[in-house]
């Protein structure tokens, strides 16, 4: 007792028993990284999500101007999560040595640049290399912002901050939805089509990003002009305290994230959801754009929207539930099954009915995510944790590279066009039921934050 009175500053900041609350000094300074760096992230996300997908709303133009056939569409698509899988991880290192000022403006404005330059597409292969360079480009964003956040905010904090970031992708659409419909519509302005304009201007809009995320981010507390010497002081003692106690008891490596059985079921789990999401992105515009016979314009726009409008109500409400009533594989599985209901009635001719079924498709993808990696984080500690999200993140993606070619196979096979988002809303089925095989007691180890207590 008498070693924590003379430090009594640096004992506040540690966390008590039961997750007892930080000091006033560490919360203040939370509160002030949330305010200032959450809506920023948000933008990148929302930047990143369009330069990514905006090829769903440029499909038929594209095709229409280049030639290229649904396998060829296709095919180029999921090119983007070959290069996207292989530079990860290697990207997150980069921003570990480089610091994110420097990394993150590296991704984005590099990004920015690949997807300006799908303007330039005259036929496949052309396509093909863009959609492999931006792969490259954007790799390492999602998971930079992961460990971007272990540098900000304790752990106990994170799992709200990282839902507030999940509104990024739904957000882009809501947003950029109504946007690309009008860019679309420039065909002809200084002898451009509409699509060129969209990847341009989008591609540019992430570029300028990117410089700005230079001058706007801090690598750390230590470097926040906007913190008070104690609030960075303590702030920094707090994660400073975590990272040491997962040295100290974390066991593991990406080998031993290998071995283990729940990490390699969480990745199935994760590239099945990405097969899913995959379509829903890179289709969900065109097959919106067949139901009212309108491929672009304002009205398109706000069309596409809608169903993004029911995601961000599903991500604001259903992980909130999870994490209060418990059961987060429950709630899990059970909106997987929901984005498989909704994926199988997509496929109705009526227009009605698809509509209200993409909705539910989305929300329920879209609802399931923050519950999946709480679930994960919530299973993995110390060093392996580290090496299982990064595992599960990079080698989950390659389903969203396999969905787009799946689909062209089953609809080919079967010859129907509703054939692939039968089988995806299977695949999205068997995700539901890995998911209730994940068991508590296969968490290999406890909230280091426990072992903090004073």
């Amino acid at each position: 007792m008498e070693e924590g009175a003379k430090n009594g500053s640096h004992r506040n900041t540690r966390v008590g028993p039961e997750g007892a609350d930080y000091s006033p000094v560490v919360e203040s300074a939370i509160r002030k990284g949330r305010r200032r760096l959450i809506p920023f992230l948000l933008l990148m996300y929302v930047a990143a999500f369009l330069d990514r997908v905006n090829v769903g709303f440029a499909k038929q133009h594209l095709q229409d101007a280049t030639g290229m056939s649904d396998a060829a569409f296709a095919f180029g698509a999921s090119l983007f999560f070959v290069t996207y899988l292989i530079f990860e991880i290697p990207s997150n290192f980069g921003l570990a040595r480089f610091g994110a000022k420097i990394w993150m403006c590296r991704i984005m404005v590099l990004w920015g640049l690949v997807s300006a330059a799908m303007m330039f597409v005259q036929g496949n292969t052309m396509f093909y290399v863009i959609r492999l360079l931006l792969g490259a480009a954007e790799a390492g964003f999602f998971p930079g912002v992961i460990l971007f956040l272990t540098y900000w905010f304790p752990a106990r904090k994170r799992v709200s901050m990282l839902g507030l970031f999940y509104f990024g992708a739904p957000l882009s659409f809501v947003l950029g939805g109504p946007v690309s419909g009008l860019l679309l519509q420039m065909d002809g302005v200084a002898g451009l089509a509409g699509w060129q304009w969209m990847f341009l201007l989008e591609g540019l809009f992430a570029s300028a990003i990117g410089v700005w995320a230079y001058f706007y981010l801090d690598n750390g507390p230590a470097d926040a002009a906007w913190l008070t010497p104690e609030e960075k002081t303590e702030l920094s003692a707090v994660l400073a305290a975590e990272d040491a106690d997962k040295l100290v008891h974390g066991s593991g490596s990406f080998l031993a994230s290998l071995k283990d059985s729940t990490v390699l079921r969480f990745i199935v789990i994760y590239a099945l959801m990405q097969m899913s999401i995959a379509i829903v992105v890179f289709y969900l515009p065109s097959q919106l754009g067949r139901l009212i016979g309108q491929t672009s314009g304002l009205g398109f726009g706000l069309m596409v929207a809608i169903p993004w409008a029911c995601a961000l109500v599903a991500v604001a409400t259903v992980p909130a539930w999870s994490s209060k009533l418990g059961g987060s594989r429950f709630w899990g599985a059970a909106s997987f099954v929901v984005a498989a209901i909704g994926m199988a009635g997509s496929a109705s001719a009526n227009p009605i009915i698809a509509v209200a079924s993409l909705c539910i498709a989305v929300a329920g993808l879209w609802a399931v995510q923050p519950i999946f990696w709480q679930t994960l984080t919530g299973y993995l500690g110390g060093v392996v944790a580290v090496a299982g999200i990064a595992l599960v993140n990079s080698l989950g993606n390659i389903g969203g590279f396999i969905s787009p070619n799946v689909r062209i196979w089953a609809n080919d096979t079967f010859g129907s066009t509703s054939a692939g988002l039968y089988l995806l809303a299977g695949t999205t089925v068997l995700a539901a039921i890995l998911m209730l095989t994940i068991r508590r007691e296969e968490a290999p180890v406890a909230d280091p934050l426990r072992r903090l207590a004073v």
